[in-house]
């Protein structure tokens, strides 16, 4: 069961990595660390909150655990973190940071479906994720370069 788990954490990584990748060379305010700590993280919380605790239950039927309470608590500690990349730039009257803030959301997700052994999940949204900012990327760009001329 322990290579399991570490396949889990491993995966995470890995697809916390790719868009955390994407991040860095966009020069967004987090980028390979945060995502790879932020997937990594998540992942490890979801094993423990399930599989952490199964001595401490025991063989007694009329003990519940909710596995899903880590990972409510995940997405409220992520939202936290995601706020810190948000700044209001008053002058310029422009918001930055919530691609980013929305980035670290969706990877901590991504996170704790690797720790729950939701591989294909895991991996097609991590693509999903990819080609979602790259795609939204080039059609910005390309509707600025419109709007301009």
């Amino acid at each position: 069961m322990e290579y399991e788990f570490i396949l889990r954490i491993f995966i995470a990584a890995l697809l916390g990595s790719l868009i955390g990748l994407e991040r860095e060379y966009r020069s967004k305010e987090a980028g390979f660390r945060t995502h790879f700590l932020v997937a990594m993280g998540s992942a490890l919380f979801m094993i423990v909150s399930a599989y952490g605790f199964q001595e401490a239950m025991g063989d007694d039927d009329l003990q519940r655990w909710d596995v899903s309470r880590v990972a409510a608590q995940v997405v409220s500690g992520i939202g936290f973190i995601g706020a810190g990349t948000i700044i209001f730039r008053k002058d310029e009257n422009v918001v930055s940071g919530l691609t980013t803030a929305a980035g670290l959301w969706v990877t901590a997700a991504i996170g704790l479906a690797c720790g729950g052994g939701m591989y294909v999940l895991s991996i097609v949204s991590t693509l999903l994720v990819l080609v979602g900012m790259e795609a939204f990327n080039y059609f910005l760009h390309r509707f600025d370069k419109h709007r301009k001329s």
